[in-house]
């Protein structure tokens, strides 16, 4: 396990997830989408006061807008910030994707054919 040393906080917008992560400290977001501005502006603001509440050195993303939020949270605190793009995106890399690569430290993509310059492909996340 990548990240067995580590103390891991968990984020999801769906509440029903902690039980996947028995014992580790877990928060929900509200969900939000670039359909919805005002959700994604709520999304964003449980994720900047969890982030402002924990600290952390780095923040991983598997995505969407939700995560997108969080990571931008974590840029403005100071931590660094990864994104790896989901599997679904097979034959280009997502919206948030392609917003996190302004400013996130780091960007995977889980298919080899979407790697570039800017997007670094290191195998699957599950595989």
């Amino acid at each position: 396990m990548a990240f067995k040393k580590e103390e891991l906080i968990f984020i999801s917008t769906s509440p029903d997830f902690a039980v996947t992560v028995p014992g580790k400290k877990f928060y929900h977001i509200a969900d939000g989408s670039s359909w919805n501005k005002f959700k994604l502006l709520r999304s964003f603001w449980n994720a900047y006061n969890i982030v402002m509440k924990e600290k952390p050195d780095v923040i991983v993303t598997t995505g969407a807008a939700p995560g997108l939020m969080g990571l931008f949270a974590g840029k403005i605190l100071g931590a660094k910030t990864i994104w790896i793009d989901s599997i679904a995106n097979v034959e280009k890399i997502s919206l948030s994707g392609r917003i996190a690569l302004w400013f996130a430290d780091r960007v995977y993509t889980q298919w080899p054919d979407l790697a570039s310059s800017k997007v670094t492909y290191a195998g699957n996340v599950l595989i």
